[in-house]
């Protein structure tokens, strides 16, 4: 296996063509294993992995500290070729509540001065708030990001689930690296105006959810039973008949997966890196284990008549349920 490499945009830096989501190492998913999840951080950067995905409300800084962790108990060479990007600007309460996004520039420089101390490290490689907060213009919620990276402490701007029209205010701005957004198999939405948006302003994708979550990985079946903790015990896609009826779909596009000798996840995971050199798949793997399988896609080579077929399976908009229930989507800008 080798790790190659992918540019974000035309202004950020260079990054393993695989970045890691630390999201499920500490919320949303169910308990997780603080050693483990650890070692598959060393794990990753000693594969060759760079990007390292967090935000500031994973955990209530929860996943931050042990990012900071992973790196200073890593070799130095290995932390030092680490890259990490930050989502900010979600509110939480002592309850684990949301109380929606906060923009101010002010707040933005609160939020960056935390993250900065809980990670231990002098500089941010990519900051971006998580959504749009929708009283403050984007403007100058980006514009307090590029106040910091005059300062040397954030290297560069990125944006998250925002749509095409926010996409341009925010690079009529300041140059942006990249576009964090939700981009699956079973999650096309952004194919329409989104993806063109950014290919037409040399901005990047890194695409989260790419495996929905674990839903098309190839290990989830419809009898497992999910913690309280687990957002997926909520979400749309994971509920009765929507659950079986994606359940089917991966079925579908598991016979393709044996007939390459690959699995689900790689194959699926594959898919998504042959849709442009623009894009950088996020891989959410909480063990070493599920770490391997993944980074295994990058030695899947898909062909013309492959994702022709893996396409006829798993159809654009076959999926059943929204990928968020209704009060999380109303935050998003970028189905607007």
């Amino acid at each position: 296996m080798t790790i190659r490499t992918r540019t974000l945009g035309t202004t950020g830096p260079q990054v393993s063509a695989l970045g890691l989501g630390c999201m499920g190492m500490s919320a949303l998913y169910g308990d997780a294993d603080r050693a483990e999840s650890i070692a598959t951080i060393h794990a990753a950067l000693e594969a060759g992995v760079t990007l390292l995905d967090t935000g500031d409300f994973y955990g209530m800084g929860h996943n931050e500290m042990l990012i900071g962790e992973a790196l200073r108990s890593a070799p130095a060479a290995r932390r030092e070729q680490a890259l990490v990007s930050v989502k900010f600007g979600a509110l939480r309460d002592p309850d684990g509540g949301w109380s929606g996004y906060d923009g101010r520039p002010a707040a933005v420089k609160n939020f960056a001065a935390y993250s900065l101390q809980r990670l231990g490290v002098d500089h941010i490689d990519v900051y971006r708030i998580a959504r749009l907060d929708p009283d403050v213009p984007i403007e100058e919620t980006v514009g307090a990001i590029a106040e910091l990276i005059e300062k040397g402490y954030v290297r560069h701007v990125g944006l998250s689930e925002v749509g095409a029209e926010t996409i341009r205010k925010a690079a009529a701005t300041a140059p942006i690296a990249d576009l964090q957004i939700e981009y699956s198999l079973i999650s096309r939405g952004i194919e329409a105006s989104i993806l063109p948006t950014t290919r037409e302003l040399g901005i990047s994708i890194t695409a989260y959810g790419v495996l929905s979550r674990g839903l098309i990985s190839g290990h989830f079946t419809a009898d497992r039973q999910l913690a309280v903790n687990d957002f997926r015990a909520y979400s749309p896609r994971f509920q009765g008949e929507n659950l079986q009826h994606n359940l089917n779909l991966v079925e579908a596009l598991r016979k393709i997966a044996e007939q390459k000798g690959v699995s689900v996840a790689q194959i699926a995971i594959a898919w998504v890196l042959a849709q442009g050199e623009d894009i950088v798949p996020l891989i959410g793997a909480r063990s070493r284990e599920r770490l391997t399988e993944s980074l295994g896609a990058l030695d899947v080579v898909l062909d013309d008549a492959d994702l022709a077929a893996i396409e006829e399976a798993v159809p654009a908009d076959a999926a059943a349920g929204e990928r968020y229930a209704a009060a999380a989507m109303a935050h998003l800008d970028s189905e607007r």
